[in-house]
C-alpha cells in the first residue's frame, strides 16, 4: 500500500532541523496553530455609534433643507418689485383706516382710554414707549431737516425701514424721506367720552436718527434725551 507524501511545509522543516526537532515544529506551529476568528460586525464603541447617529442626523437634516425653497435676497425682491407700492395702491385714501388703527394702538399704549386715562403723559413716562412703538399708520410731517425741501412733507408712513420712512401724501405720492438729520413731528388723538368736547391731541417730536433701527429692534433699545447741534 502506497504512503501518502509528506506535506510540503513538513519537508521544508525536515531540511532545515533534525528529525525530532522537525516533527515537533510541524505538530505545534502547523497542525496545532491556533486560528483567530474574528466577527464580521463587531460591536461599535459609543463615541463611533454617537458619531454615526450626528452624521445620520446631518444628512436629513441636508436632504430636508435641500426640498426647501431659499429665502429671496434683497436683490432678487428688488428685481420682482416686491418692495414697491404699486401705482394703483399710492392712494392717500386707502390708508386712512390704518391711519384710525395705529390711532386706538397709540392711545391704548399710553393709556389714553375714554375712561380712567391718564390725566397728563411726560417723556419720562411715555418716551420709552413711543420709542419702541410701531410707526406704520402715523401721519408725520417734517419739522426741521438739512435739506430745506423736506420740511413741510407729510403723509400716513406706509413703509418704516431702518434709515427711511416712507410715507404717502394727500397728492398721492409716496416719498421716502430719510431719518438722519430730521426732525418729524406726528399728533396722537385722545379719546373722549360720549357727549364731552373733543380734547386736543398730543403732539410729539421725535429725532429720526434715534428711529434709525427696525421697529422690532426698538423695543430693546434705550434712548437717551440730548441735544442734536446738526440740524
Amino acid at each position: 500500500m502506497a504512503t501518502e507524501p509528506d506535506p510540503f511545509a513538513q519537508t521544508l522543516l525536515a531540511r532545515a532541523h533534525p528529525p525530532a526537532v522537525a516533527e515537533a515544529l510541524y505538530t505545534e506551529r502547523v497542525v496545532k496553530r491556533p486560528l483567530h476568528i474574528r466577527a464580521t460586525s463587531p460591536m461599535p464603541s459609543v463615541r463611533a455609534a454617537r458619531r454615526k447617529t450626528q452624521n445620520e442626523r446631518k444628512a436629513k437634516a441636508r436632504a430636508r433643507s435641500a426640498l426647501k425653497p431659499r429665502p429671496l435676497s434683497a436683490a432678487q425682491k428688488r428685481a420682482l418689485g416686491l418692495l414697491e407700492i404699486p401705482k394703483a395702491q399710492q392712494k392717500y385714501e386707502i390708508y386712512e383706516g390704518l391711519h384710525k388703527l395705529w390711532a386706538g394702538y397709540m392711545a391704548e399704549i399710553l393709556g389714553l382710554g375714554a375712561e380712567g386715562g391718564k390725566a397728563f403723559v411726560t417723556p419720562s413716562s411715555a418716551g420709552q414707549q413711543l420709542a419702541s412703538a410701531d410707526m406704520h399708520g402715523a401721519i408725520v410731517e417734517v419739522v426741521r431737516s438739512r435739506c430745506p425741501s423736506r420740511v413741510g412733507l407729510k403723509g400716513i408712513v406706509v413703509r418704516d425701514t431702518k434709515f427711511t420712512f416712507e410715507i404717502v401724501t394727500m397728492k398721492n405720492v409716496v416719498k421716502a424721506i430719510p431719518k438722519e438729520h430730521t426732525i418729524f413731528r406726528f399728533e396722537v388723538p385722545v379719546p373722549s367720552k360720549q357727549g364731552e368736547e373733543e380734547k386736543k391731541p398730543l403732539v410729539f417730536e421725535i429725532l429720526g436718527e434715534q428711529f434709525q433701527t427696525r421697529g422690532a429692534d426698538r423695543a430693546n433699545k434705550k434712548f437717551r434725551i440730548h441735544y442734536q447741534p446738526d440740524i
